[in-house]
């Protein structure tokens, strides 16, 4: 053997790598399993207080909780006007938007079609960070969320059948807002991710998104008509500190290091949860459909994360 020949030395794979990608894997089903938490919440506090107002107290409640929390721990404020005006983006998106939708989109629509129509965001997030952040899919992606969605049709397909269809064409609409503001904010904080700090981000996003929420709830609605029970209280509470603040906080940690495609494909998973919810504590049936929904949900989001996993190489010595 010649002198001084180099021996090719096999990469060893970076164990911390896997565990951060288990942590952040974790984040997510935690934060979808929060969002279907929501749902309940929602619908409890619907019955004793006007749609907006209660919006409006879950955003600023979970807005101040996160930004006085920033304050005590000594938390980077978000600087420059480009920044700002992205959180302002993402308020508007997220919560105004978002909020208004969901909240009166109950009054109009059936679960199953709110599920349906909700849950194209990540298809719209897909085509929106193509264009915005040039994250591409890649063909096993786009069967990922194609399976993703099939998989809710067929959860929700039930419940849509049920109704008769005679959901409300404004409830669609609120849906679709809601959903169009969710897929422009998710957007926008991926672009932040990384550059903001996510207590101070999420807790300014929510405080700026509530603004028009509480001038159009002032002019339509009576905050004398909230009924301050227990009830109300925890499913406020409940809604504002886990479902929001901590869901939001922890979506946005995912972001600084998941493309939107992957870390949004979980969000399929949200209706799954809010049936295993549903089954647990409000004696549900679990259905075939529902359980086929689930299998081919599953296989989806799978699927998408398999398609970000970057392809391995074989080590061959040569150093460039």
């Amino acid at each position: 053997m010649a002198a001084g020949a180099r021996h090719a030395t096999p990469a060893r794979p970076d164990p911390s790598r896997g565990e951060n990608a288990n942590v952040t894997t974790v984040r997510m089903l935690v934060v979808m399993f929060l969002w279907a938490l929501c749902f309940p919440l929602i619908t409890a506090g619907l019955e004793l207080a006007p749609h907006l107002t209660f919006a409006t107290l879950r955003a600023v409640l979970a807005g101040g909780a996160l930004v006085a929390l920033g304050v005590m721990s000594s938390r980077a404020r978000p600087t420059g006007r480009s920044t700002w005006l992205l959180l302002g983006v993402a308020g508007i998106g997220a919560t105004t938007l978002g909020f208004f939708g969901m909240f009166h989109a109950a009054e109009f629509v059936a679960p199953g079609t709110a599920t349906v129509i909700a849950n194209t965001q990540p298809l719209l997030a897909a085509a929106l960070a193509h264009l915005v952040l040039n994250e591409r899919v890649r063909p096993l992606g786009v069967i990922g969320l194609g399976l993703g969605f099939i998989g809710i049709v067929v959860i929700a397909g039930g419940g849509v059948a049920s109704q008769g269809g005679d959901d409300d064409l404004r409830g669609i609409a609120y849906i679709v807002l809601a959903a169009l503001g969710i897929t422009v904010s998710n957007v926008v904080l991926r672009r932040l991710a990384g550059v903001v700090d996510p207590v101070m981000a999420i807790g300014a996003q929510l405080l700026l998104g509530a603004i028009p929420l509480a001038a159009i709830s002032a002019v339509t609605e009576s905050p004398s008509d909230i009924t301050w029970s227990v009830t109300f209280i925890l499913s406020l509470l409940g809604l504002a500190l886990p479902g929001t603040a901590l869901a939001y906080w922890l979506w946005l940690t995912v972001l600084e290091t998941t493309p939107l495609n992957r870390a949004n494909a979980f969000s399929f998973l949200v209706p799954a949860f809010g049936i295993t919810l549903g089954i647990a504590f409000y004696g549900e049936d679990l259905t075939v459909p529902t359980t086929v929904g689930m299998v081919i949900t599953v296989a989806g989001i799978v699927a998408v994360n398999r398609s970000h996993h970057p392809p391995t190489t074989a080590a061959n010595g040569s150093s460039a």
